[in-house]
């Protein structure tokens, strides 16, 4: 089915441009003949099902996801080329990561759709029961489900596609984009099939429907919060909607809060009860794992090979400030896991030399150094989980991390359901909402609130989901519930701010108080300036812009041309 998928995937593409190695990922037919022949049983549909939990998701995974969920989001300080420009907010439609995000997004939409055309028909005609077509047909449109609320989030208006082959045939490649309340209305539909036809248990990395129901209760309170915010999509009610999904899954899914955050972060532990859906990725080479390990580690001291590509990338000082603030006065137990400082010691990386301590400068017995300073002085430590030997003999090289990326956990789940019950008030000061955040606050290490605000509600979901490509999705729900005060957020991170030794002759380099920070635009006592601009944000950023060369290829996606509603059946 390989060859066919390529096709057809292609063929699709045209339309929109004109408009731990899991057991499952198995192998699927490579040829339409075969296609036609193949979904005859539950085992067929399933092989056919994983194709959707691995390399289809690798555009969107490699970098736009982190490069827009973090960078910029203002959590990760990150200034080099294209993919600084999501730091600076000065990318435009012609950046290749927006591009690669555009169609990563409808790779996995026309994969879904292969399987949700073809494969009902063809299983019926072998005898194939409704309930495990059902359960085929719901993880797929779960992952459509996916792709369109990420679309939506981050482009807001773009185009719905059912049924290719109908359009193929037509004709019809040139598709406008669809509006807003229709992508979310798609994607709605979507996980309510799943959640309604997905088992409540399957093997470690399937989606269930609790994984469903988890974001059900995410698109929900994007339209609770655009309610508020008064944009013309979505009610009140909907903040009723999305608490009733996430205490269903709280209360009666069988998942739990990991005991240990941090070791939520290590490849043995990545099916563990919190997980509720992340794409598969396993140890076989490019596109098949993950690449965050290569973009995000520091040196080869910590990754063993030579794909280390974050010596300059690093928690921004905005972050870092953050977990300080939330902790309040406590040691955040999730702070190591999430960015490494100074003294920090790992003894589950680089193991063969007895583990790894964080130096803020590293040098080698000649006085070289090995690892330099980062702006902040601090390094990323999240998704980076050291050689092939820490890892039970992974052969971690060529961007092939097995770390599975996590689309939605528990926890996230338990903070959706405090800002839920929250609703439109500014504060919650009892109930079982107030109790998850406390949960999550407790494996942090910290002490419990009596009431919290949204404001330090946005702050915890900050820390808990840093550097996991979630940090913009929750920054455009402030943004529905209150423009200004959203932009006011983004605009007082001073995301610019950087560190400068003080006396680079003194005894102080790896001592935070060798280092002054030193705002955009201005000169350390030493002399060196701070030559990055302030990052100002306006409303015209808080949606990407539809790739240029996409619009090139269909003029219909262009501005020129309003979004269209789009016939629901």
């Amino acid at each position: 089915m390989r060859k066919y998928i390529k096709h057809i995937s292609a063929t699709i593409l045209i339309a929109v441009l004109s408009s731990c190695s899991p057991d499952f990922l198995e192998y699927v037919p490579e040829d339409r003949p075969t296609v036609n022949s193949w979904y005859r049983n539950e085992s067929e549909i399933r092989q056919a099902t994983a194709s959707l939990y691995g390399r289809v998701w690798w555009s969107v995974n490699d970098q736009f996801s982190w490069l827009t969920g973090d960078v910029m989001a203002g959590d990760m300080h990150h200034n080099w080329d294209q993919e600084g420009q999501f730091f600076y907010m000065s990318f435009n439609e012609t950046n290749q990561y927006i591009g690669q995000g555009w169609v990563g997004f409808y790779d996995v939409i026309s994969f879904a759709n292969l399987i949700i055309d073809d494969m009902p028909t063809i299983a019926a005609g072998y005898g194939v029961s409704p309930e495990i077509i059902n359960a085929g047909l719901g993880e797929a449109r779960f992952m459509r489900g996916i792709a369109y609320y990420m679309l939506v989030e981050y482009w807001g208006e773009a185009p719905i596609i059912e049924r290719p082959a109908e359009k193929v045939a037509s004709g019809n490649l040139l598709l406008p984009r669809n509006t807003t309340a229709n992508l979310y209305e798609f994607a709605r539909r979507d996980f309510v099939f799943a959640a309604e036809n997905l088992p409540g248990t399957d093997i470690p990395g399937r989606v269930t429907s609790w994984a469903a129901k988890g974001m059900l209760a995410k698109l929900h309170l994007s339209l609770a919060q655009r309610s508020v915010g008064g944009g013309g999509i979505g009610t009140a009610n909907d903040f009723t909607i999305a608490a009733n999904y996430a205490a269903d899954v709280i209360n009666n899914s069988g998942r739990v809060l990991n005991s240990s955050y941090e070791d939520l972060f290590k490849v043995q532990n990545e099916h563990n009860p919190e997980i509720l859906f992340a794409p598969q990725l396993i140890n076989g080479g490019w596109g098949f794992g993950s690449s965050r390990q290569a973009r995000f580690a520091r040196s080869t001291l910590v990754t063993g090979d030579a794909t280390a590509w974050g010596s300059g990338k690093c928690p921004t000082v905005s972050l870092i400030n953050s977990v300080l603030v939330n902790a309040e006065g406590r040691t955040d137990k999730r702070r190591r896991a999430i960015f490494m400082q100074s003294g920090d010691f790992y003894d589950y990386i680089a193991t063969e030399f007895g583990g790894y301590t964080y130096n803020i400068v590293y040098r080698d017995a000649d006085g070289v150094a090995l690892e330099g300073a980062t702006p902040t002085i601090t390094s990323l430590k999240k998704q980076i989980i050291g050689n092939d030997k820490d890892n039970g003999g992974y052969a971690i090289t060529n961007q092939d991390s097995p770390l599975d990326i996590y689309y939605l956990r528990l926890a996230d789940v338990y903070l959706l359901y405090t800002e839920a019950l929250m609703g439109s008030s500014n504060v919650l000061s009892s109930g079982p909402g107030l109790a998850t955040l406390n949960a999550v606050r407790e494996r942090a290490g910290l002490d419990p609130r009596t009431s919290v605000t949204y404001a330090q509600l946005f702050n915890e979901r900050r820390i808990e989901l840093a550097l996991e490509a979630q940090s913009w999705l929750d920054v455009k729900r402030r943004y529905y519930r209150n423009a200004q005060d959203a932009i006011d957020y983004l605009n007082s991170q001073m995301r610019t701010d950087r560190y400068f030794r003080i006396d680079a002759s003194d005894a102080l380099e790896n001592d935070p108080a060798g280092y002054e920070l030193v705002p955009a635009g201005q000169t350390s006592s030493s002399g060196e300036t701070n030559n990055d601009p302030v990052v100002v944000f306006t409303t015209e950023k808080m949606r990407l812009p539809i790739p240029a060369n996409q619009v090139v290829i269909n003029p219909l996606l262009g501005s020129s041309h309003e979004a269209v509603e789009y016939e629901f059946n």
